[in-house]
């Protein structure tokens, strides 16, 4: 399936589509798993894949765990200030706490964007699907849910789905922590790669990507090494 072009969610002026598995093709973990490693991602049940004619912005990329480095300076610093965080895997993230950090997360971040106003409908439907490999990694200060990150579990990684968290608690980057505790995930199963979704260089909100470093970028149909 394919949409029709519609207005970029991301580049002004620029005209989108995307293609989607059919809503009724519920593929296996091993097709899954396949379908991101060719640049493929998920939004709750439609899995998806830019497929515009006049542009290529929208790039794959993946973290190389294996070759990550946790002692540079910011990312020390935010695994230190975030050392208090109790971390629990959940396999539903249907408390009303969760939800209420999500709701507050899209009014603050997403006030201008299609996913606002928020409402419990659109957050499971947003989230939820029925490949059976997610899990909702909860992120809690004491028993108060800071910063919650959806994640698929691969067949070679994880692909890091989507991110909420308290926007009150800026100074400790709850982003890039929950960034940070899937590559260590990562490399204590054993993945080599964390997938970060799609990559834009001209998208201004997208630019924390590159700080994990080393990427890889999904370009011709082929993984390619940073030249950075």
């Amino acid at each position: 399936m394919i949409t029709s072009p519609h207005p970029c969610s991301y580049l002004e002026e620029k005209l989108a589509q995307t293609v989607f598995l059919a809503p009724d093709s519920l593929p296996s973990h091993s097709d899954y798993s396949v379908l991101v490693q060719n640049g493929f991602r998920r939004s709750g049940e439609h899995i998806y894949r830019p497929n515009c004619e006049s542009c290529n912005a929208c790039i794959s990329v993946r973290v190389r765990v294996g070759d990550f480095n946790f002692k540079r300076r910011r990312f020390s610093r935010i695994l230190k200030k975030n050392a208090d965080l109790r971390v629990t895997h959940q396999h539903e993230a249907d408390l009303p706490d969760l939800y209420g950090l999500y709701e507050k997360y899209i009014e603050v971040r997403h006030r201008d964007g299609d996913m606002f106003p928020s409402t419990p409908q659109q957050y499971t439907s947003f989230l939820r699907h029925n490949l059976g490999n997610c899990e909702y990694l909860v992120f809690s200060l004491g028993d108060t849910p800071v910063a919650v990150a959806v994640t698929d579990y691969l067949s070679d990684g994880m692909a890091s789905v989507y991110t909420f968290f308290d926007c009150d608690l800026k100074n400790r980057s709850l982003g890039s922590m929950a960034i940070l505790y899937q590559i260590q995930h990562c490399q204590q199963l054993g993945l080599p790669f964390l997938y970060l979704g799609y990559w834009i260089k001209e998208c201004r909100k997208m630019n924390y990507k590159k700080e994990f470093q080393p990427l890889e970028y999904y370009i011709g149909d082929r993984w390619l090494k940073d030249q950075n």
